[in-house]
């Protein structure tokens, strides 16, 4: 029986170890919080929140996966009035509708997207620089990037397809990503994975495997490794509770600038008290902005999507999510140009940051596979989990 080692417990560090047990490997899981999650993680209430606007895509692999282990548990439909709420401000005021230049570059019959131009240059071509711009800045939502239409637009495109999809690709486990972390961690636990919180390693173990399934600076900490960088978002996370009022937005995409704010009590009223709906944005901040640009341009999105929430504030938090927001993809740049995931000498690096395909938490599934077929010698392990 081979023993593997997992450093983290969050999505990824998870996905490996369970993933290692299924084929007879023997695995302890190490995290460093008290509770496992990482990005993941739920707040105990009573406002229910996540790291930011989490939704599970239905079109990666990890949907089968975690499906097929009875993992996703209740999801949370959106009822079909709430989907109509969908809001998207262009030129300062509120739409329903996209404007009609953006919705070429959802064409079926559109070729696929150039790695080395930039989004806005190539989109431009197809559908004028303001649809490509209300394009780029609605793929915001799975970017977490202050300036989407500078990153590769073969990268920019696929996010834009994925989170325009219909019927949306989006789900959302009832009680937020921790329940589903719940259901991985007692996976974990009945298979024999020893899981060992408030654990910190800062030295590697010997004579074993090592999964590191860490955020990419951590990783650059413990493996002493400075090459370990890529470039991700710098992104303003602002929530809050107000008091339930009828013809609130269920979300708003501002086409104008990168950011999304989302009613998650629309679909999962459990997330709030009774009589309350909790409201969770993002919006990328360059560079030279601080916090408060972030949150003055959240701010006015509720202004206009959620009318009077000022008086019926209930709870509110504000937070800067730097480097924690998953990979973006420059010109010229892939996912193969990540940080590899074999790190050489038993060591095998996994996350959102590094050298393996999909959107979001798609990456960490599937580098955590990727790293435990690589380890047990099993390259039809990935395709299998997949």
């Amino acid at each position: 029986m081979r023993h593997i080692t997992v450093i983290g417990g969050g999505f990824a560090g998870l996905t490996a170890a369970i993933t290692a047990a299924e084929a007879g490997a023997k695995v302890t899981v190490y995290e460093a919080h008290r509770t496992l999650g990482g990005r993941a993680r739920t707040a105990p209430g009573p406002y229910r929140t996540n790291e930011g606007p989490h939704a599970v895509y239905s079109g990666g692999p990890h949907w089968t996966w975690l499906r097929q282990r009875d993992l996703l548990g209740p999801l949370a439909p959106l009822p079909p009035l709430e989907a109509a709420r969908l809001r998207l401000r262009h030129h300062g005021v509120l739409r329903r509708t996209p404007p009609f230049a953006m919705l070429k570059l959802l064409r079926p019959r559109l070729g696929p997207a150039p790695v080395d131009t930039d989004f806005l240059s190539w989109a431009t071509g197809i559908a004028g620089e303001e649809g490509a711009r209300a394009a780029a800045h609605y793929a915001a939502v799975a970017l977490f990037h202050h300036a989407p239409g500078s990153l590769s637009a073969a990268f920019v495109q696929e996010r834009l397809r994925r989170a325009a999809k219909l019927p949306p690709e989006a789900h959302y486990p009832r009680g937020g990503w921790g329940v589903l972390i719940d259901r991985m961690a007692a996976r974990a636990w009945n298979m024999g994975v020893r899981i060992e919180t408030g654990a910190r390693v800062d030295t590697l173990p010997e004579h074993t495997p090592v999964v590191v399934a860490t955020a990419l600076p951590a990783a650059r900490r413990l493996l002493r490794d400075d090459s370990l960088t890529w470039p991700g978002g710098r992104t303003v996370l602002v929530d809050l509770a107000v008091r339930t009022r009828r013809g609130d937005a269920f979300a708003v995409s501002d086409l104008d600038a990168p950011g999304w704010i989302e009613r998650f009590t629309a679909q999962d009223p459990s997330l709030a008290p009774a009589g309350e709906q909790l409201v969770q944005g993002q919006f990328p901040v360059g560079p030279g902005e601080s916090r408060a640009d972030g949150v003055a341009r959240a701010e006015h999105l509720l202004d206009l999507g959620f009318p009077g929430w000022r008086e019926r504030l209930t709870w509110r938090r504000e937070a800067v999510a730097d480097g924690r927001t998953g990979a973006v993809d420059l010109p010229g740049r892939s996912w193969r140009d990540r940080p590899a995931v074999d790190r050489g000498d038993g060591v095998y690096l996994v996350g959102d940051q590094v050298a393996a395909p999909g959107v979001l938490a798609e990456v960490s599934f599937t580098s955590a596979v990727t790293a435990v077929s690589l380890i047990l010698g099993r390259p039809a392990l990935s395709r299998m989990r997949a």
